[in-house]
């Protein structure tokens, strides 16, 4: 797949990309492997998270997605779908930023359904600057927030409510290994989200608890045209050995074996999803 040139305002949304992300709408097959579970996916709107949810929702879990208010209208296609699949769909509109929020989405999943057993800390925000200076200080304030504080937050809720068997799965990047220059605050917190993976995994493995995460490569989301030059879009993806940008529906199965009990012995791992292009 290639894609032209194009460009939004952030934090994008997926009506006016060219082409559409496939998130795994007509073509994602479920097979029970989450009968009767629950999750909380972040940034469930669009991109990897719709995947997700799309994919979770036809496995038979029930989900809480959380979004931005600006958001709400592609987390309601979510929505659909996952309905369409079955399944219960709770949209909680908010800014993740703020740790109150944060213990909302966990506080509204624990009151919708009674326990959570799977927590997806997926948003994530990005920028692309071309130098250090430029880099706006209350943008790498929000930047933490959002991508790295968050996940502390949701989980420090979250972990009184899980039970042995329950799952953390957080979205890092090929980032956190090889930063790029231009997404500096991005490339610091998906590090620090892989550090947190690896030390909550030690520290909740004891009471049954997996934590992993998951490492895309260049994927084809919103976060794209609403955060790159146009020229960066049009060329996006083509320098893996693929040659070209994954899509959604091509990272959510890995979500799934992580949320699942077929993953009962994974915990503390870090996998990558991108194109060829190694993590060590």
């Amino acid at each position: 797949m290639s894609q032209p040139a194009q460009q939004q305002q952030p934090p994008g949304t997926e009506a006016p990309m060219r082409p559409r992300p496939d998130h795994g709408e007509h073509s994602y097959r479920g097979s029970g492997r989450l009968a009767g579970k629950t999750a909380v996916i972040t940034g469930g709107d669009s991109g990897i998270g719709k995947a997700v949810a799309i994919a979770f929702a036809r496995e038979g879990a029930d989900l809480l997605l959380s979004c931005l208010p600006e958001e709400e209208q592609d987390a309601r296609d979510t929505a659909h779908w996952v309905k369409q699949a079955g399944r219960k769909a709770v949209l909680l509109p908010g800014d993740l930023a703020d740790p109150a929020y944060c213990r909302e989405v966990v506080a509204r999943a624990v009151e919708s359904f009674g326990r959570i057993d799977v927590l997806v800390s997926n948003a994530a925000f990005q920028m692309t600057h071309e130098s250090l200076e430029e880099i706006p200080d209350d943008e790498w304030d929000h930047t933490l927030a959002v991508n790295l504080s968050a996940m502390f937050h949701l989980c420090k809720a979250a972990v009184p409510h899980l039970r042995p068997g329950a799952s953390i799965i957080a979205t890092t990047s090929v980032n956190s290994d090889m930063p790029v220059p231009t997404l500096l605050p991005y490339d610091v917190t998906k590090a620090g989200i892989a550090n947190m993976v690896g030390a909550m995994a030690q520290l909740l493995g004891e009471r049954g608890i997996r934590v992993n995460s998951v490492a895309p490569g260049p994927i084809w989301t919103p976060l794209i045209p609403a955060t790159m030059p146009p020229e960066q879009v049009e060329n996006f993806g083509s320098q893996v050995p693929l040659s070209r940008p994954g899509q959604p529906a091509e990272v959510a199965p890995v979500y799934v074996l992580l949320a699942s009990d077929e993953g009962s012995y994974v915990s503390g791992a870090r996998i990558a999803v991108t194109g060829g292009r190694p993590v060590l």
